[in-house]
């Protein structure tokens, strides 16, 4: 049986025949306490004027989700 590594090589490189890209994300754990209580915190700083920037944000970014003309 191959080697664990050589078949990942050889997934990535079908998925990349496929225009495909690994792409691996480091984000914070929630289930940690101490993560919770950090963003419940920034949330409660937030304004309305953040809240604001914030929507105006996704909006702007999702229209790159609408189809072309």
């Amino acid at each position: 049986m191959r080697a664990v590594a050589e078949r990942m090589k050889d997934m990535r490189k079908r998925r990349r025949e496929r225009g495909l890209k690994e792409l691996r994300l480091i984000v914070p754990d929630t289930k940690l306490a101490a993560v919770r209580t950090r963003v419940a915190v920034e949330v409660a700083r937030l304004g309305s004027e953040s809240e604001a920037e914030a929507l105006r944000f996704i909006e702007a970014v999702g229209e790159f989700d609408a189809e072309q003309p």
